[in-house]
């Protein structure tokens, strides 16, 4: 740690405390963390899964699933380690490198969701609005666009992030009061003036909420009023069916990131764990949802699902039987 009253570039390492005012819950919180995490990866890896084997899956509406999927798992496998190996074995040491790279993962990846969110928003468009055109507007090289564009953007705004962090004088303390490396987390431990960061972090947020979010409502209304005209009413049911998933996904994302945003900001009051469980329901809820959500309302995946479960039901069934059998016929021959 650094000496008193010191000014110095970015410490060797910082220490994350975790969620401060909650330590005594800190056993069941490693618990219910870990089986949401543990959930999170096997559901998003089977769904990955089921995609790439599936060829009936193989549509722009999956392939962006898929990128969703990718994406939750590098969300959930950027913080959740480190804040289970606080929550189980008070470990709180993090490297400055790594604390920059976690950083620059997270802020990214979330960004990348976001761009995603807005690309399965114009393919429901798309399906809903210009059925007879999908195949020829959402082609692989429009999909394959969109993809790098979105990682573009992500790496495009997140790449200043880390050099913004080192040209900061860090003062006497390394102590982050969070449970990852949060930008404005670090922020807040410099001894400088840290305008810029916080208008760089504030103008990034306000550019994917004003661009993404606005875009994604604009298609939902163009959806709606496409929807309503429909003369049949199974019609419009099915229609808005197949954006319940979507719809779904987004609330999950955006909700807690808007909140955890408002109360970071104007919530002063609001005790300090309050912030960093929502900062935490913000990274850990969507990578838990949207496989939950896509496998219960995508007919094809649910089905998939039942199929390898049947099948592996079946094989554990068939190994106990001839294991019984072998038992038995070993039981008469020592007679």
């Amino acid at each position: 740690m650094s000496q008193p009253n010191s000014t110095r570039l970015l410490p060797i390492q910082f220490l994350l405390l975790g969620i401060p005012g909650l330590e005594h819950l800190y056993l069941y919180l490693a618990f219910v963390f870990t089986l949401v995490y543990v959930t999170s990866v096997i559901g998003n890896v089977t769904l990955l899964f089921i995609i790439r084997v599936d060829r009936s899956l193989h549509e722009p509406m999956y392939y962006f699933l898929g990128m969703l999927s990718s994406t939750d798992l590098v969300l959930s496998n950027s913080t959740t380690p480190k804040m289970l190996g606080i929550l189980w074995l008070n470990s709180h040491e993090i490297y400055a490198e790594a604390c920059l790279a976690q950083m620059f993962f997270l802020h990214s990846f979330a960004i990348m969701e976001s761009a995603l969110l807005l690309a399965m928003a114009f393919d429901r468009y798309v399906a809903i609005c210009n059925p007879l055109r999908y195949s020829s507007i959402l082609t692989k090289w429009l999909i394959t666009c969109i993809d790098v564009l979105s990682i573009s953007r992500a790496v495009a705004l997140m790449t200043p992030l880390p050099f913004l962090i080192k040209r900061l004088p860090f003062c006497s303390t390394n102590v982050i009061h969070h449970s990852y490396c949060e930008h404005m987390a670090v922020v807040k431990l410099a001894c400088a003036d840290t305008t810029f960061n916080n208008v760089f972090g504030l103008v990034v947020a306000l550019f994917i909420v004003g661009l993404d979010l606005i875009f994604i409502i604009c298609s939902y209304v163009l959806i709606l009023k496409t929807v309503f005209q429909l003369s049949s009413k199974d019609a419009r049911f099915k229609a808005l069916g197949t954006c319940a998933s979507h719809i779904c996904a987004i609330l999950t994302f955006w909700i807690p990131a808007v909140l955890s945003s408002v109360f970071h900001r104007f919530a002063k009051h609001i005790p300090v764990h309050i912030h960093i469980l929502l900062a935490n329901v913000y990274l850990m809820l969507p990578p838990l949802i949207n496989p939950i959500v896509y496998g219960v309302k995508t007919k094809q995946i649910r089905t998939r699902v039942k199929s390898i479960f049947s099948v592996d039901l079946m094989c554990s069934r068939h190994v106990y039987a001839n294991t019984t059998r072998k038992q038995h016929w070993n039981g008469r021959t020592t007679k």
